[in-house]
């Protein structure tokens, strides 16, 4: 199910009210949210609610089984099922097709023909979302960070809580899952709070990055007619496009889950007033960059040994986030390439000097931090063609025509998205200390009202209500 659908617009109001108002206990409450959550995700399609259930419940009970048991061995074989289950999961449905192919074209280059026998697989919607969240859970369990849970209501509801089921946030077991084991009492605040940041979420999905999407399409699929201003403009709408998308989703879904009194953890922090990518990575796509930190980067060595084996699994941890997207080179290309971004500043150490908010206590940035962020989202406007290319060629061959002397030069017919994103800009700017854009609890109700009536006016207005209009990372 989509959120920006009518069936959601039914589904969450019917799912809040009854929640609330009809079943009140704890447990009845967790029943309630794994049968919504399985009716949210089967929606979609049905068959897959078994792969998640097989999922959730290995994890479970190798979960209990880690707790009965102090020989090593024994351990890792547990935390090897887990593993092989989990990613074999994701391998078979999401790589396949791309290693086969792969393999077919390395032996084509040695002068073999062979007739790759691909299957017609269907990925289902989140599958790279909830594996690597119950993954978490087998992993910090068999690490002794936190203690296994027996309740198995609890374990499918955090498994598969329907807010962020399909993408994301990737939530620890250690903040949510605690959760429902907590009563919860309607808290007016946090529910308003939540709202708005829905609102703004679906301020940022339909009226800015659906309206840059065709724009996008068009540009991309045309590129080698385009000039380079316009080429320029697409990866420009595009970096817009995939931010606003995603993080539009993350806020519908952070604020969907205060509406039933969970605390979601953060997944962007205004990453385009980074001042260096190292800071970007900090405010983009929180959950998986500190996953892939905590469960991939850290395990393999992290920044221990010398600079070499460092720098190797700095490389490691980007090219594996890359792939994580999809099944293309184009992604691996796109980790590689911040990867290169990473490295010159990690070997100077500069890596943690932006840890605090640009321009703190002061509305505007100094110059300095002006080139620093306009630096940054450039060339995080360069990945961002690789990203969205359709193969490593076309990405390459976008950015040569892209680099001219008519840069600036922008046709008005491509212009009609820069109306929103000037001033959504802006008020990310203002907003840049809260938790989300439209976080203005603290104003008065009469300000609030206002504001979040014009913001629902402007997405009825100019937002884009086309049927199965998916937001990007569901593909993922």
């Amino acid at each position: 199910m989509l959120f920006n659908s009518l069936e959601f617009t039914i589904f969450l109001p019917l799912v809040f009210l009854l929640y609330w108002f009809v079943f009140r206990g704890l447990r009845i409450q967790n029943i309630f949210l794994v049968v919504s959550s399985y009716f949210f995700y089967g929606w979609w399609d049905w068959r897959f609610l078994f792969l998640i259930l097989f999922s959730s419940l290995v994890d479970y009970f190798v979960g209990l089984k880690l707790l009965g048991s102090e020989n090593i061995k024994h351990r890792k074989l547990l935390l090897l099922t887990s593993l092989i289950v989990n990613l074999g999961m994701l391998g078979f449905f999401k790589y396949y097709n791309f290693f086969l192919d792969s393999f077919t074209h390395a032996f084509t280059f040695f002068g073999t023909h062979i007739e790759p026998n691909r299957l017609k697989i269907i990925l289902p919607v989140g599958i790279s979302f909830y594996t690597f969240q119950t993954l978490s859970y087998t992993i910090d369990v068999y690490r002794k960070k936190i203690e296994p849970t027996k309740d198995i209501l609890a374990f499918l509801a955090f498994v598969s809580f329907f807010p962020q089921l399909v993408a994301g946030p990737i939530e620890r077991a250690s903040n949510l899952l605690p959760q429902f084991f907590k009563k919860r009492v309607f808290n007016y605040n946090l529910a308003v709070n939540g709202s708005f940041q829905i609102i703004g979420g679906f301020f940022k999905k339909m009226v800015i990055a659906d309206n840059c999407s065709p724009y996008v399409n068009d540009i991309f699929a045309n590129y080698q007619n385009m000039e380079p201003s316009i080429l320029f403009l697409g990866a420009f709408f595009f970096a817009f496009q995939i931010y606003c998308d995603f993080s539009g989703y993350s806020d519908i879904a952070i604020g969907t889950g205060k509406l039933f009194g969970f605390q979601l953890m953060k997944n962007f922090s205004f990453p385009y007033f980074s001042r260096d990518i190292a800071e970007f990575w900090r405010r983009w796509h929180i959950s998986l960059s500190s996953w892939f930190r905590d469960y991939v980067y850290i395990p393999i060595g992290g920044s221990r040994g010398s600079k070499l084996m460092s720098m190797r699994n700095v490389l490691v941890i980007f090219i594996v986030s890359g792939f994580w997207h999809g099944a293309n080179w184009t992604f691996i290309a796109w980790g590689a390439i911040h990867a290169m971004y990473f490295l010159p500043l990690y070997l100077i150490g500069a890596n943690r000097h932006n840890l605090n908010i640009v321009a703190e206590n002061r509305l505007l940035p100094s110059p300095k931090e002006i080139v620093q962020m306009t630096y940054t989202f450039f060339i995080v406007l360069v990945a961002w063609i690789f990203f969205r290319a359709g193969t490593v060629e076309i990405a390459w061959h976008y950015v040569m025509r892209m680099i001219d002397i008519d840069l600036f030069s922008v046709p008005n017919r491509f212009r009609y998205p820069l109306i929103f994103i000037g001033p959504f800009v802006l008020l990310e700017w203002l907003q840049r200390k809260k938790h989300h854009f439209l976080d203005i609890t603290g104003f008065k109700p009469i300000i609030q009202i206002v504001f979040g009536t014009m913001i629902i006016l402007m997405i009825a207005l100019f937002g884009v209500f086309v049927d199965k209009s998916q937001f990007i990372y569901f593909q993922f």
